[in-house]
């Protein structure tokens, strides 16, 4: 939620939870890449558990790790609007030392980086980074699913709980609980659709969380009644008890 609403104003963000060693190391490679294609910020949020994990890890070989290609200006230095958007509302983006000049700012500003402080600047401005994000969220999104086709119980989670969520959730299908898996790889920009597709056809949503609330009142949000969302919380200092987790996914079944 820090990561989401951390600044005055609005704007959207990018941020993806991993939940394992290979993760964070992949997913740090795609956040570089997010933040090229869309110019903005990305966040990589990790659990303390994750980092103390000792397990193994492939890096490919350079040649192997696909990079997204800077998009530079076109025209020459003295043309150069660096905050020009294109058609995708992501402007190109020229690097130090290439002889473009720029102006950086963190107020309402115009096309050249300068400040322009007016209701139809702001409105501008803002719009065009909330929609540059808000456009492309099927190419931003992304989620683990499993056992969703005929599931009643969806077990909805991301970072370290989601991967404490497996055992009891493999106990809870030996039980002959139709439960399924739906792990937040992105958590922000929010799957609000998958969710709300979800909710016409499940009982419940089980979101086991390192904190007291926090997705699962999005989860709920998304939900809008039509299906119930049990929070299984944790206060930290180690994982989740799977029993507890397991007691939720039963609970929903009923």
């Amino acid at each position: 939620m820090q990561a989401r609403w951390g600044s005055h104003g609005h704007y959207e963000i990018i941020a993806l939870a991993p939940s394992s060693p290979q993760e964070l190391f992949d997913l740090t490679i795609r956040a570089f890449n997010l933040s090229e294609k869309y110019r903005t910020p990305v966040l990589v949020m990790t659990d303390a558990e994750v980092g103390h994990m000792t397990e193994k890890v492939i890096i490919p070989p350079p040649e192997e790790i696909e990079i997204y290609p800077r998009r530079k200006a076109t025209v020459p230095p003295e043309e150069y609007l660096p905050f020009q958007p294109g058609e995708d509302l992501v402007p190109p983006m020229a690097c130090a030392g290439e002889g473009y000049r720029f102006h950086v700012t963190g107020l309402t500003h115009d096309e050249r980086g300068y400040p322009v402080i007016n209701a139809e600047a702001q409105e501008r401005l803002i719009r065009r980074l909330i929609e540059k994000i808000r456009k492309n969220k099927d190419d931003i999104i992304e989620v683990e699913e499993d056992g969703l086709e005929d599931a009643e119980v969806v077990v909805c989670s991301y970072g370290i709980a989601a991967r404490a969520a497996l055992w009891p959730i493999e106990l809870a299908r030996r039980e002959g609980i139709k439960v399924g898996y739906l792990r937040l790889i992105t958590v922000w920009p929010f799957p609000e659709e998958r969710i709300r597709e979800l909710a016409r056809r499940v009982k419940a949503f089980v979101v086991p969380e390192i904190n007291y609330g926090q997705i699962a009142l999005e989860v709920e949000r998304c939900a809008a009644g039509r299906a119930e969302v049990i929070l299984v919380p944790h206060a930290g200092g180690d994982i989740h008890d799977p029993e507890r987790v397991l007691e939720a996914i039963r609970r929903a079944a009923q």
